[in-house]
């Protein structure tokens, strides 16, 4: 694989200092966020004592997913939070009682039917059918939370990285990717996407 698109470069960083690799980061993509998701209640003032919410269980993924919780108003969370070793041991308050069960990222969205909600990156939720515009709510991501283009870092200047580059950031990406009807035109752009707009 010369290139993947498939991170945040919080979870790239962590990937390749625990396996040894040198991988960089190529260019920023449109990104689908985390989402609030509910089969069970149309709004967060319907949640009660008990009501079990499914998040990520990898790492940095929890971290990104219990400071959502916050910015939601439905925790809050140790001010030191280390995005590397992040758990639901990490919550310092929890008003309502609920419950927080950390599961494998994939598996989040088929939790839906058996849980009140479930907290599903952008990519999970495309791949399983559900429409960013049907989250409760949905997390505006930090810039390091958007996906990225990585290859070698060896690879960085080699023409065809310098080509996906190029690409990504032509007019007819952009135009894909901004269309309307497009499941892409809810995706969060980049800062250097927005720039040009």
């Amino acid at each position: 694989i010369d290139a993947n698109l498939f991170q945040h470069s919080l979870y790239l960083e962590k990937f390749a200092a625990d396996k040894g690799l040198k991988l960089a980061k190529l260019i920023i993509v449109p990104t689908a966020s985390m989402g609030f998701y509910s089969k069970k209640i149309h709004s967060l003032d319907e949640l009660k004592k008990g009501d079990v919410i499914t998040l990520s269980n990898d790492a940095t993924n929890l971290a990104r997913g219990l400071r959502f919780l916050q910015s939601l108003g439905l925790i809050t969370i140790k001010p030191d939070l280390d995005a590397t070793k992040a758990s639901e041991k990490d919550i310092v308050d929890n008003p309502r009682g609920l419950v927080f069960k950390p599961l494998e990222a994939a598996q989040l969205p088929r939790t839906l039917d058996s849980v009140t909600a479930s907290l599903v990156n952008g990519n999970f939720a495309f791949a399983a059918g559900l429409k960013l515009s049907t989250a409760l709510k949905l997390e505006i991501l930090d810039e390091n939370l958007k996906n990225v283009i990585a290859v070698r870092a060896d690879d960085i200047d080699k023409p065809f990285a310098k080509d996906i580059k190029a690409a990504v950031e032509s007019d007819a990406y952009a135009a894909a990717i901004n269309a309307p009807g497009s499941v892409f035109s809810e995706f969060q752009k980049p800062e250097w996407m927005k720039a040009r707009a």
